[in-house]
């Protein structure tokens, strides 16, 4: 699987998150649904991951979303 890049500000500066593209697709679906922009909604995860990776946290996230929408 090919990790896609995507690019955003959190706390005032740029980072790059790359994720498998299955994983942005559950993320692209949660974002649309929760009217938010993907830095806002990547900043509100960011925000409660602790010390885990933001990749790996969002990756926690798009599973949780999968399994509740089934």
């Amino acid at each position: 699987m090919a990790l896609k890049k995507r690019s955003f500000s959190l706390s005032g500066h740029r980072t790059s998150v790359a994720l498998e593209a299955e994983f942005w697709a559950v993320i692209d679906a949660e974002v649309k649904t929760s009217g938010h922009s993907l830095a806002a909604f990547v900043a509100d995860i960011d925000a409660r991951r602790g010390t885990r990776p933001l990749a790996s946290a969002l990756r926690l996230h798009a599973l949780a979303a999968a399994r509740d929408a089934d």
